[in-house]
């Protein structure tokens, strides 16, 4: 029987198209593939590498999963036990966000955050349609303030004038790199934008509402031009986290790393002990509130997760 590995390229749920030396493949899975130690949803995914195995009547199937050295992970629904993987094996994630027409909840970009931290996956912010933004300077200085004292680069981009286009360009070649963001906020538009003539369906905001129309269906890999593969995703709306424990959450704040050795008590919570530095922090204004509100909410999610 014939055997090779190639690489994931685009998942369905139930079939899955692999590419090897060139080709792009049809694959179905083997029975049941379970990674040990994770309980997925999907247990294959986008940038896996995969061992495949040719049929005797002709077809391919994904008898294997090399081991990962990275991956994107949520809970799959809120209070499940059960984990739904993004992508995995990437070089560096692009987190799409709006201001606007749709604004994008600080919570959802602080949760992906800590989940690129947690799976040391490197993170660029990319604020999209400034154009609109631009009419709320005040708005777009504070966001700087609060991602960039964080660690985080920004880019401003808009698919509509061209500004951070050849910006996004240049972080992408040579690197695979996973895009996501809510549904409504021009990532299929950028990606377009980045790379033309490639096949990617773009959406309208849904003015009822003022969110975005699911566009992108399953999760997809694109070779680009000078180099690299980009990864689309379908819109998220929520980024539920799983595998995170209570005390190492602070950890993946990198603004609060800076403060954790001065507070009185090695095991603080950063809640309620007395002498805490981060929420001495807090209080003057060097963390922003905002992060340490979704830190807060973090927690009182897992609380109720293992209830």
């Amino acid at each position: 029987m014939v055997s090779f590995l190639a690489t994931v390229v685009r998942s369905t749920g139930s079939w899955y198209e692999v590419e090897h030396e060139g080709n792009r493949l049809q694959c179905r899975i083997r029975g049941k593939l379970r990674l040990k130690g994770i309980r997925s949803t999907n247990p294959v995914v986008v940038g896996d590498v995969v061992r495949v195995e040719q049929e005797e009547q002709g077809g391919y199937v994904i008898s294997a999963i090399e081991p990962r050295r990275n991956y994107i992970i949520r809970r799959a629904s809120n209070l499940s036990k059960e984990s739904n993987i993004i992508a995995a094996n990437i070089d560096q994630a692009m987190l799409v966000v709006t201001l606007f027409s749709p604004e994008t909840a600080t919570e959802f970009v602080d949760r992906f955050l800590v989940t690129c931290e947690a799976y040391k996956v490197p993170v660029v912010i990319l604020l999209a349609k400034i154009d609109i933004a631009r009419q709320y300077p005040e708005a777009i200085e504070e966001f700087h303030s609060i991602y960039e004292r964080a660690g985080y680069p920004i880019i401003e981009v808009s698919a509509l004038n061209g500004d951070g286009v050849e910006q996004v360009r240049e972080l992408l070649r040579g690197r695979t790199t996973l895009l996501s963001g809510n549904s409504g906020v021009g990532k299929s538009t950028l990606v377009a934008a980045v790379e033309p003539g490639l096949d990617i369906r773009t959406g309208e905001i849904s003015q009822t509402h003022q969110t975005g129309k699911h566009t992108t269906t399953f999760s997809t890999m694109y070779s680009l031009a000078e180099g690299g593969y980009i990864i689309d995703t379908p819109g998220i709306k929520g980024f539920g986290l799983i595998d995170i424990e209570d005390a190492e959450l602070s950890h993946y704040f990198p603004e609060m790393m800076h403060y954790l050795p001065k507070c009185r008590f090695y095991n603080c919570s950063h809640l309620h002990e007395p002498h805490c530095a981060v929420v001495e922090a807090v209080e003057k204004g060097e963390i922003a509130y905002s992060r340490y509100e979704s830190y807060l909410k973090i927690l009182d999610e897992d609380d109720k997760y293992r209830k």
